[in-house]
């Protein structure tokens, strides 16, 4: 059985920082998820990636956003009244992840806005940014998330 919500849509305000934590890459994982779902050599041929623009191995983008969502789950979305999301945007991987690179997630809430037509929800869209441990920015993106409120009995009038 899931705990009780903590953070509902009312939790969320325009320019909130959030703070998601931080995971190390393991090199194994880059490369078990390399072979399963994105087999480029660059992601698990050691020769081939050493001959690449990228000089060695590295994570596939694919495996960057799921450490992330990882730490979304851990850092929100498991303690919240999350009701899923129509998607993201904007995804850009801009730096290699490299196996011993320990990533950290920051979110910037750019709107909070209810819903107009269900009033017992909200939606928040999140500018998100991946930094490395030399504070170098990894990857970005931006996602609307759907909230339910925490008194659901109001309208958005009021």
């Amino acid at each position: 059985m899931t705990a009780a919500p903590e953070i509902w849509f009312e939790d969320f305000f325009e320019c909130q920082q959030l703070q998601f934590g931080s995971v190390t890459v393991a090199r194994e994982e880059v490369l078990d998820f390399a072979r399963r779902y994105d087999p480029q050599p660059f992601h698990i041929d050691e020769d081939a990636a050493a001959a690449s623009i990228y000089g060695g191995i590295i994570a596939s983008g694919w495996h960057t956003g799921a450490m992330m969502m990882r730490l979304l789950c851990d850092g929100l979305f498991l303690r919240a009244a999350g009701m899923g999301s129509p998607g993201l945007d904007q995804l850009r991987w801009v730096r290699p992840v490299r196996p011993g690179d320990t990533l950290t997630l920051t979110g910037k809430v750019l709107s909070a806005k209810l819903s107009r037509s269900k009033p017992d929800r909200g939606s928040v869209d999140i500018s998100y940014r991946v930094h490395n441990q030399h504070g170098e920015l990894a990857m970005t993106f931006q996602a609307v998330t759907l909230f339910a409120r925490r008194d659901q009995g109001e309208t958005a009038d009021g």
